[in-house]
């Protein structure tokens, strides 16, 4: 028989004195990890950074609160800060096609101080070109020859503004002198640090310079600012053309000589902030179709990387198919054409404009869930073959000695960041045992370090409250009770309907066909246990075993496979009378929202065995695990809410010393219980069984032996013999009632 175990396995055997230090202002923040337990996720992150080709694209998997995205973008960071820093992108007006501007790279920052002198030679030419017409019309007239000209000619030149003019050689001159000039610092600006690419760029700047020249002489008529003249309107149109369109500004990486290669977040992810777009125009506008092009982040970050959250897009029910087609093509060509923001033409989009598509080296970096990204494999495999590193944030890590200092600087650090008073030895095996509970293992700390975060910043507001110098245990435990009240409002009004008998519960005595079950309700931001009464009933029949809650469909498919399997276990035991001839029903009582998981099923066949053998269990001992055909027990989750749960409910109707909870003995592991629970079991007030086998636990319910096979029988007065003895009396029963039947036929 299996015995109860002692309150030292119950919990993770952790003392402060192993942790080697009195609290966490003594710890050296420099000497611990950043990637705690993430150490196959670091190495895959450094690799994948360290290769900046087509189609190495990264994919972070994890929970959220793993640091999936903290530590990522830093070695993002990190490695960026080695590549070289990007480029400003400009757009300028393209002469021979205006629908497809010239785009041109420049030094960071050279961009915006372009557009400035841009700017100012526009206003140049305002000012100049007119005086220099004026000029060569001057010296035109004082010419002797003009004196004796016709009078249609004297007329035509004394208004030479209101006609086209004739460039002559002097005009032609003085305007390439004036551009000349003002072309030398636009030289200068492009040239930049003269490298091989600068160079390139320049190259195409001066056959753009020699093309704006061009145009001014074929329009110089448009100049013409005499009094009566309507070339004003025309003018600033026309001169629009040559202003610059900074689509790119990387101005601030000179600023800071540890920036390398652009490194954008995008945590509210459009098509246009994406992919940029042309912004609307009035009719009456006179701004050119390339100044209302906008770059989005995958232009800004040419040359670097761009992070952001898959479930974004996934998210996104109006454009998010639209993107991620525009990003599969993105990374297929390596290119981007920029669209109206909502990937179709609008109205004012101009259907006459199509720039070209900008070229882009872009990283791109997907946070998501694993069940995301295996959604992305099966709904886009082809897109998703472009991401070849997956980088893993594991749930949990190794508990050992290392584990547990990691933890301890973590905490240090997150005192350090908040301004935290210091977190002494008992307190932060406080927060390890927290972290356990996580994930339900004593042997594994759960990463999910944000939940350690904010318990972390809950139990130093308690500290305060308590004005000690450090925050202690205490302080964390009284965090975790406040938080329990703020959010166990369900469980607590569950737990008084059980008091009060609205909900029947026994947790005394003993009953036939009728035990404690465990459930485990998780309504999201908490979870806990709580019994819930099975009963069942048998008799003579052909139906077999039936489950009520089945039948009008309130179960799902992991119950009725344990019901199935209880069956199989069921007609194997009692294989010399298969088949039985046996009705037998099972229900969870007072249960109305539906019955899913296998963990019942041990509990299940307890009763069904107590009613078919007539063999009371006791009502103290609840009961959760699931079996498999050969009546092993096999482990469950939310052991622990389950029998915390259950001791809530004992402890307010009175513990008596034999109450307790029969768990599978493969879930030991999983033990992390409160320390009140603990408590208890030190003082034999509660137990805890763990059991490896039904038959086994079958024992512990019923004070009963179980019954060995022996010959064709189970023992007379065990369990199991006295349940054949019921089967072979109902199979007796049933041949009499048919053998009627068939003597007198209705």
């Amino acid at each position: 028989m299996s015995l109860s175990l002692k309150s030292s396995q119950l919990n993770l055997p952790l003392q402060a004195i192993d942790l080697g230090f009195a609290n966490t202002s003594t710890l050296n923040l420099d000497s611990f990890p950043q990637w705690i337990g993430q150490s196959d996720a670091e190495q895959a992150a450094n690799f994948g950074l360290s290769i900046f080709e087509p189609g190495f694209n990264m994919l972070v998997l994890g929970e959220s609160g793993s640091g999936r995205k903290s530590l990522t973008l830093q070695a993002i960071q990190t490695a960026s800060a080695k590549r070289p820093k990007p480029h400003d992108l400009v757009l300028l007006y393209h002469f021979e096609t205006p629908e497809k501007p010239l785009a041109l790279y420049l030094n960071a920052g050279h961009g915006v101080r372009l557009r400035v002198e841009m700017d100012a030679f526009i206003r140049q030419m305002i000012k100049c070109i007119p005086a220099l017409i004026a000029q060569t019309a001057a010296k035109e007239e004082a010419k002797p020859e003009k004196a004796a000209s016709s009078d249609a000619e004297s007329k035509e030149s004394d208004n030479i503004s209101s006609v086209e003019i004739k460039l002559a050689e002097q005009l032609k001159h003085a305007l390439e002198a004036f551009f000349t000039e003002q072309f030398a610092r636009l030289i200068m600006i492009v040239k930049g640090d003269a490298s091989p690419f600068a160079m390139a760029e320049l190259l195409k700047f001066d056959l753009y310079l020699a093309a704006l020249m061009r145009d001014v002489c074929e329009n110089i008529e448009i100049f013409n600012q005499s009094a009566g003249s309507d070339n004003e309107g025309l003018l600033e149109g026309f001169l629009g053309r040559f202003r610059v369109n900074v689509m790119v500004d990387n101005a601030s990486y000179l600023d800071n000589p540890s920036l390398g290669s652009p490194v954008i977040f995008d945590d509210d992810p459009t098509f246009s902030s994406l992919f940029g777009g042309l912004e609307s125009a009035e009719s009456s506008s006179n701004t050119a179709d390339f100044m209302r092009l906008r770059a989005g982040n995958l232009l800004k970050a040419h040359g670097g990387t761009l992070m952001l959250y898959l479930r974004d897009i996934n998210a996104d029910q109006q454009s998010g198919v639209q993107i991620f087609e525009k990003l599969h093509r993105f990374l297929r060509n390596g290119s981007i054409q920029i669209e109206e923001a909502s990937g179709t033409p609008g109205p004012n989009a101009g259907i006459h404009f199509a720039p070209e598509a900008l070229a882009a080296d872009v990283k791109l970096v997907f946070i998501a869930t694993r069940e995301e990204y295996y959604a992305l494999q099966d709904e886009l495999p082809e897109f998703a073959r472009y991401f070849q590193i997956k980088v893993d944030f594991v749930e949990s890590m190794q508990a050992n000695q290392a584990s547990y200092l990691a933890i301890a600087g973590l905490i240090a650090t997150f005192c350090h960041q908040h301004a935290l008073k210091p977190f002494d030895a008992n307190a932060v095996v406080k927060l390890i045992r927290f972290m356990q509970r996580t994930i339900d293992d004593q042997t594994r700390i759960g990463t999910r370090f944000s939940l350690l975060e904010r318990l972390v910043l809950e139990s130093a507001v308690m500290a305060n409250l308590a004005a000690s110098e450090f925050v202690r245990a205490d302080d964390v435990q009284a965090a975790l009770d406040a938080r329990r009240k703020r959010h166990n409002s369900p469980e607590r009004q569950l737990r008084e309907s059980m008091i009060d008998g609205e909900v029947m519960i026994n947790v005394t005595g003993e009953q036939i066909g009728q035990i404690n079950g465990l459930t485990h309700i998780d309504l999201g931001d908490m979870s806990f246990g709580s019994p819930v009464r099975i009963s069942a009933r048998c008799y003579a029949g052909a139906e077999g075993v039936i489950n009520i809650d089945r039948e009008v469909a309130m179960t799902g498919p992991n119950h009725d496979k344990g019901l199935m399997i209880l069956r199989s276990w069921l007609s194997a035991s009692f294989s010399s009378l298969t088949p039985l001839s046996l009705t037998a029903s099972l229900v969870f009582e007072q249960e109305y929202y539906g019955v899913e998981g296998d963990s019942a099923s041990c509990a299940e066949l307890y009763a069904l065995l107590s009613a078919l053998s007539g063999v009371p269990i006791k009502q103290g001992l609840a009961v959760t695990g699931a079996m498999n055909q050969h009546g092993e027990v096999m482990a469950i989750g939310g052991l622990n809410e389950k029998i915390e749960g259950y001791f809530r409910i004992c402890k307010a109707i009175g513990l008596d010393g034999k109450q307790g909870v029969l768990i599978p003995s493969r879930n030991l592991a999983h033990l992390l219980l409160d320390d009140e629970v603990i408590e208890a079991v030190n003082a034999g007030q509660f137990h805890i069984y763990p059991v490896t086998n039904v038959l086994e636990a079958i024992e512990l319910l019923t004070d009963v032996p179980a019954g060995a096979w022996s010959g064709d029988r189970y023992a007379q007065n065990s369990v199991l013999g006295k349940a054949q003895h019921h089967l072979e009396t109902f199979r007796t029963a049933l041949q009499h009632n048919r053998a009627i039947q068939l003597k007198n036929p209705r």
